[in-house]
């Protein structure tokens, strides 16, 4: 088997909003952990670059596949690794570009491609969007953060591999529209409580009931996101109160297309989610928004106000992009590959599909290698190869 050098290192930075998001460190500085992945005795020019808003992907089957496969890469963790509670994806950019700067100093790559795999393919293309014409210049809550006065440097490809369109958007498709008063998470309107056995809509779900359930989870959504907007507006106005407000979402793994596998079809099993039994997780510990706070439920979970909005994000860049689906993937389903790959304007772009393959090609181990053939062929194709 090829070894696999490992060099762990940080990238340092600076960011002057006062206000800290992460545990630890000094206000102002941001430390960047990222590890260089190589096999032994090889050199190259191209590089692709990881990264996930909450990171810790470097050991992933398909990261280490694509390494022991010949292609060098780096995985890049924001300041948010592992604790997405407080996370701003507009400074995971910061991040990311601050990564992307020092590896070509640092280690004299060419060529950069942008690997987005899972929640990492919407960070990608918001990354790209942003560096080939940046716009934004505060935060969805209106805090200052200017991006045009960064010089983002553009990727020259991006993978989107087993990835989903957005955080803002996948949570909103998962939240449990059940839940009508945040106050009293677990009173629940029966008739939209897919774990409920008293609840007489039942999979094969009716065309009626999905179209009535997805218009009340983005109902639910909003709901919270007018809350925040009404608070964030009475902190900021009242100097004695506490500038940021952290809060629990209940109720975010609640989907028909677990329960029902008509819905999106694909080769997944039904009844199950990629953190296990989603009537489990809808309100476990582990769970997407479960502890948030006012300024980030805006900038990464709000269904309106995201600006990390993957299908805008794509249509706006002009980059070579493959797109990879796995057809059993319990997270990333299929019409989130499709409508990446349908949202990119350009025509220098690929989909594939790696049949039996589920989300992080543990189950189908061999899968992975049928992954990475791909993803090899496309950058041989497209010039990136050494």
């Amino acid at each position: 088997m090829v070894e696999i050098v490992r060099e762990p290192y940080g990238v340092v930075h600076t960011d002057p909003d006062p206000m800290k998001d992460t545990y630890g460190g000094s206000t102002g500085v941001v430390f960047v952990e990222c590890m260089r992945m190589r096999p032994a005795g090889s050199e190259s020019k191209t590089v692709v670059v990881f990264s996930h808003p909450i990171g810790g992907g470097a050991f992933l089957p398909m990261v280490n596949a694509l390494v022991r496969s010949g292609t060098h890469a780096i995985y890049c963790n924001p300041r948010y690794r592992g604790n997405d509670s407080a996370l701003i994806m507009e400074k995971c950019l910061l991040d990311l570009g601050a990564c992307i700067r020092d590896l070509k100093q640092r280690f004299g790559y060419e060529k950069v491609l942008l690997g987005g795999w899972s929640g990492g393919g919407s960070l990608s293309l918001f990354y790209q969007d942003q560096a080939e014409h940046p716009t934004i210049t505060a935060t969805p809550a209106g805090d200052p953060l200017d991006l045009t006065d960064v010089e983002l440097i553009p990727a020259d490809g991006i993978l989107l591999l087993a990835a989903h369109i957005s955080r803002a958007v996948t949570m909103t498709e998962w939240m449990d529209p059940s839940i009508l008063d945040e106050s009293k998470p677990f009173e629940r309107d029966r008739e939209l409580n897919l774990y409920d056995p008293d609840n007489p809509n039942q999979p094969p779900y009716s065309a009626a009931f999905v179209s009535r359930f997805r218009e009340a989870q983005v109902a639910r959504n909003r709901r919270i996101t007018e809350w925040v907007k009404a608070l964030l507006k009475e902190v900021r106005a009242n100097p004695d109160l506490p500038p940021e407000r952290p809060f629990v979402v209940y109720g975010t793994m609640a989907d028909v297309r677990w329960l029902d596998p008509t819905q999106d079809p694909s080769d997944r099993p039904a009844g199950t989610c990629y953190l296990g039994d989603p009537k489990t997780v809808n309100d476990g510990p582990v769970g997407l928004a479960r502890f948030t706070t006012l300024r980030s439920w805006l900038s990464q979970w709000s269904f309106d106000d995201s600006n990390a909005d993957g299908l805008g994000n794509a249509s706006r860049i002009s980059c070579p992009v493959l797109v990879v689906n796995n057809t059993a993937d319990l997270a990333c389903t299929p019409s989130h590959a499709q409508r990446l790959f349908d949202a990119i304007t350009h025509s220098d772009k690929e989909l594939h599909q790696i049949e039996g393959a589920d989300h992080y090609y543990m189950v189908s181990r061999e899968k992975v290698h049928e992954a990475v053939s791909v993803v090899n062929d496309w950058i041989t194709r497209k010039g990136f190869g050494d």
